[in-house]
């Protein structure tokens, strides 16, 4: 009898499978390694890596050329107080000269007036310049009190005879043609200025001047400089 009550009670229960315990936890799945997503994460970081050594060579390309410090103007040639050492970039595609050529530079001419701050590039200059038709070079021996103070190469001038008393062997028109001053030429270039005798601490004021200037005006501008009759001063030009 307490059999059967037993087996009925029993029979009334639930059939659900025990849990496990807390502390008892399912073994997760090992994890799938990817080699490939791994190897190419390496070369994206090396070629990040290269991209940056080449742009930081590529900045680093430089070398070392001739830059102007004061006008050059045509037919002259590059002096050492009118060039300085710069670094520019060697990729720019530009022909600039290089520093180390500047002596072999001095022996060139450029073909037009150049300007201080530009950058020497091989095709400004020339074995030889060419002259404008009807223009001459001409030599002048002045001194001190017949040019004004600061004179140099490339500026516009206008040139004046400036006799004193000519009362000897001239007549009155030649006296006072003299004595007023008249332009000899309005429009001439300086080519070259030159410190005539003395040394380095000591200048005798004496200055050899190389003007261009029209060919027809040649030979008075000679005529005026050897009788010390001839004064050069500065006018506003290109």
């Amino acid at each position: 009898m307490k059999i059967q009550e037993r087996t009925g009670a029993g029979a009334g229960r639930s059939a659900a499978p025990a849990q496990p315990s807390v502390g008892d936890r399912l073994p997760s799945p090992p994890r799938e390694r990817k080699p490939a997503l791994a190897a190419l994460a390496v070369l994206l970081i090396l070629l990040g890596a290269l991209g940056a050594t080449t742009l930081v060579l590529r900045v680093g390309d430089r070398v070392e050329v001739i830059q102007l410090t004061g006008q050059v103007p045509a037919g002259s040639s590059i002096t050492d107080d009118k060039i300085k050492p710069v670094m520019v970039s060697d990729d720019s595609g530009a022909k600039f000269v290089p520093w180390s050529q500047r002596e072999s530079l001095k022996k060139l001419q450029a073909k037009s007036t150049l300007y201080s701050g530009t950058v020497v590039v091989g095709q400004m200059f020339g074995g030889k310049a060419g002259m404008e038709q009807g223009k001459a070079y001409v030599g002048l021996a002045l001194k001190e009190g017949q040019y004004y103070e600061d004179i140099k190469n490339g500026d516009a001038v206008a040139a004046y005879r400036v006799g004193s008393d000519v009362s000897s062997g001239s007549s009155d028109e030649d006296s006072s043609s003299s004595s007023s001053g008249n332009a000899l030429i309005a429009n001439a270039r300086v080519a070259s200025v030159k410190e005539n005798g003395g040394d380095a601490t000591v200048s005798t004021g004496n200055k050899s001047v190389t003007l261009l200037a029209d060919e027809a005006d040649a030979a008075a501008l000679a005529s005026a400089a050897a009788a010390g009759e001839l004064a050069v001063v500065r006018v506003p030009g290109k």
